[in-house]
């Protein structure tokens, strides 16, 4: 099948108009530690959107004649692409959203690359290290508002919901905005767009100007997720556990909705951290909240947190079923003791430097065959190190699921296999077989094929 493309020739919006002879010969030249396919791949997602695909390897099969170039002209610099998906331009123009997204991916790739990677002031073999590369990436995105009260939402969920579970991320989203708050998600769409959408109604009834609607991602994710037209500021982090990081140092609460096996992933990772010893006092508001039709789904979340976390980390949520002024009252009220506690503590509002990231949720995870079966998942370890395994399984599923190199992984070596002890492989079999048959794992619902097999 044959689909609709534009060449263009693209200026920059505000965003990144400027590049060293050295930094486009980086990106023109595919040798150079992969960064034009890297720049390539992001920069297809984002024109993408809007495409409702969730297959990564798909998306890049799709347009295989796509290229972008950099052109440094006398006055700046400019993007020709060709074979560029026609649905990101409008009477032959790029739409500006999109455009601005365009940009934010040279930025991005163009500052890990050269600032970060083998820089040695950013050692990323050392926790305090990582922190400090991931505040380093997210202030020259422009994203950190300082002498601004707390108020930013990170809200978690699916891609693959239902109208109802939307509709409700919608009403969510608008009670937040009622009351002042931005929002942050993964930046695709279904629970991501939803919340943005939303407040961003409740921004306009408030005459609220400049409400932010942040977007994280990584290049891993990206074409499987589309960046959605909402969001005003995109940021690319290198990869998984730095976007994850990046979410909880920037965000002063988190609303969780229905969501499949990245959902899952993203609450072990918040659970785990939450249950380290050094983090026991600091207030973080997390809700987990849809319609009426979801219960079941937070049920089984719930009981999965108390068989292999335990109590303490079920105290950390509250669960709030069919109530969207109730979340945003508990969100609001939970980042009013966010701002107590940080002007108690001299932390800062737009960086939560306090909280203390165990290594072992910062160190990239390469979800292979290998490294699949090598996970360890027993209750013998500390509740945060096996919600730190527990979150690294889940990130495998979700690459078998929609990744490009998880895709292919396992159309050459099968299913991944994920050992463990017998009660926690059952409840996590049980768990993704619900996830199965509630369509929750891709846009193509009923035809999902297992990427994993569950050894107990």
């Amino acid at each position: 099948m044959e689909f609709d493309v534009v060449d263009a020739l693209i200026t920059p919006y505000g965003r990144l108009d400027m590049l060293s002879k050295m930094e486009v010969s980086k990106l023109l030249d595919n040798t150079q530690g992969g960064l034009y396919n890297l720049f390539r791949n992001c920069s297809l997602a984002v024109l993408s959107s809007g495409s409702y695909l969730d297959n990564g390897k798909e998306l890049l099969e799709r347009y295989p004649g796509f290229d972008i170039r950099v052109v440094q002209e006398e006055r700046g610099i400019k993007l020709r692409v060709k074979g560029a998906p026609a649905g990101a331009f409008v009477d032959g123009r790029l739409i500006r959203g999109i455009n601005e997204h365009l940009f934010s991916v040279l930025r991005d790739v163009i500052y890990v690359s050269d600032e970060i990677r083998g820089n040695p002031n950013f050692d990323l073999e050392d926790s305090a290290g990582v922190t400090n590369a991931v505040f380093h990436i997210l202030r020259n995105a422009g994203i950190l508002r300082p002498r601004t009260n707390p108020k930013r939402v990170v809200c978690w969920g699916g891609h693959s919901i239902t109208r109802r579970e939307y509709d409700y991320t919608k009403e969510v989203g608008y009670h937040l905005g009622l009351r002042g708050l931005d929002i942050c998600t993964g930046c695709g769409p279904g629970a991501m767009k939803g919340p943005m959408k939303g407040a961003a109604i409740g921004h306009a009834k408030q005459r609220i100007i400049g409400g932010q609607y942040l977007g994280i991602t990584e290049p891993g994710i990206i074409a499987a997720e589309s960046p959605n037209p909402i969001v005003n500021d995109l940021v690319i982090m290198p990869d998984i556990e730095k976007r994850l990081e990046a979410f909880v140092r920037t965000g002063h609460g988190v609303v969780v909705f229905p969501g499949g096996v990245g959902t899952a992933e993203e609450i072990l990772y918040l659970l785990g951290i939450l249950l380290h010893p050094d983090n026991a006092d600091i207030p973080f508001p997390l809700v987990f909240t849809g319609p009426e039709s979801s219960l079941e789904y937070f049920s089984q979340i719930d009981r999965f947190v108390g068989v292999t976390l335990g109590a303490a980390a079920q105290r950390r949520y509250r669960i709030i079923v069919n109530d969207p002024v109730e979340v945003a009252l508990q969100v609001k009220k939970g980042i009013r003791e966010v701002r107590r506690f940080r002007q108690e503590t001299d932390d800062a509002y737009y960086f939560n430097w306090r909280l203390r990231i165990d290594a072992a949720f910062q160190t990239p995870f390469l979800p292979t065959h290998e490294n699949m079966s090598a996970i360890v998942l027993n209750r013998q370890l500390p509740s945060h190190l096996l919600a730190a395994g527990l979150r690294r399984a889940f990130s495998g599923v979700v690459a078998g699921n929609v990744k490009d190199e998880g895709i292919r992984a396992i159309e050459q070596h099968g299913p991944f296999e994920i050992h463990g002890e017998s009660a926690i492989m059952e409840r996590m079999d049980d768990l993704l077989a619900s996830f199965v048959a509630q369509s929750r794992m891709k846009l193509s619902g009923r035809d999902y094929s297992p990427c994993y097999r569950i050894i107990r």
